[in-house]
């Protein structure tokens, strides 16, 4: 059991990417918080991992833009669970637009919900991991954490600044053994995804099928969708790695659409 009793707190993990990577922390026999804008979800989601495994996961109402939300949540988590060994910045969305109809709301929405969200998370989760002595923290980028896309704009911004957030964790917590890692993945046909194709092929003012084939598998080596399991291996990956040999790195999951 890689994780055995860690503390994890995923956020967004009431569905999609975040839920699946919960699943995976708890099959490495990791305590999971489901963090989630969405309380119903989040309890729905604990309950039924708690079902067949008990005691083993927990329901957070977390706004990530708020900090004080952010605060009592992580404290929520520490008093039942004793502390936080893990941190999973996931929580987010999309809107689309080109530059010059981007609602200066939306962008501004969008950068408080990727990066003021994995900002205040991992302050708050911090100092918990360094009076342990340990921590992983591990930011949910994507392939537009290093390559651009029309109609993106503040996303590919944000998700460029999850790197320089994660760089300058991995310099500050070494001294505690706390490491931090960027995910970067591709495609993941999640609801997020699947809101977008519509969304861009209106803007794009192509079909739905061409998005699919062209815009979002194009660049990839298979044309294959990534999967929330691909992308729960290496959060399992980052999140049990024995040292700091391994920090302040970001890792693609995209099916070759960008290499480096």
């Amino acid at each position: 059991m890689k994780l055995q009793d860690k503390v994890c707190i995923v956020t967004g993990a009431a569905s999609g990417i975040g839920h699946g990577i919960a699943l995976r922390y708890l099959a490495e026999g990791g305590k999971v918080a489901i963090a989630d804008l969405n309380r119903d979800a989040a309890q729905s989601a604990a309950d039924a991992i708690n079902a067949a495994n008990p005691g083993q996961a927990m329901a957070v109402a977390m706004d990530v833009t708020d900090e004080d939300a952010v605060n009592s949540g992580v404290a929520e988590v520490v008093s039942a669970w004793g502390g936080v060994d893990v941190l999973v910045s996931n929580a987010g969305i999309q809107i689309v637009n080109p530059v010059e109809k981007f609602a200066f709301a939306d962008w501004k929405k969008m950068l408080a919900i990727h990066l003021d969200g994995a900002f205040l998370t991992s302050k708050a989760c911090l100092p918990h991991m360094y009076a342990k002595g340990s921590g992983s923290i591990i930011l949910m980028g994507s392939v537009h954490s290093k390559e651009a896309s029309p109609l993106k704009s503040a996303y590919v911004a944000a998700k460029h600044g999850l790197l320089g957030l994660a760089r300058v964790i991995a310099k500050e917590g070494a001294a505690h053994n706390v490491r931090a890692n960027v995910i970067c993945p591709g495609f993941v046909l999640t609801p997020l995804a699947q809101k977008q194709i519509p969304e861009q092929a209106k803007e794009l003012g192509i079909s739905e099928d061409e998005v699919v084939r062209n815009v979002m598998l194009g660049q990839t080596v298979d044309h294959q969708f990534t999967t929330v399991e691909d992308v729960a291996e290496i959060a399992l990956l980052f999140a049990s790695f024995g040292s700091n040999a391994l920090t302040g790195q970001s890792l693609l999951v995209s099916h070759g659409w960008v290499m480096e």
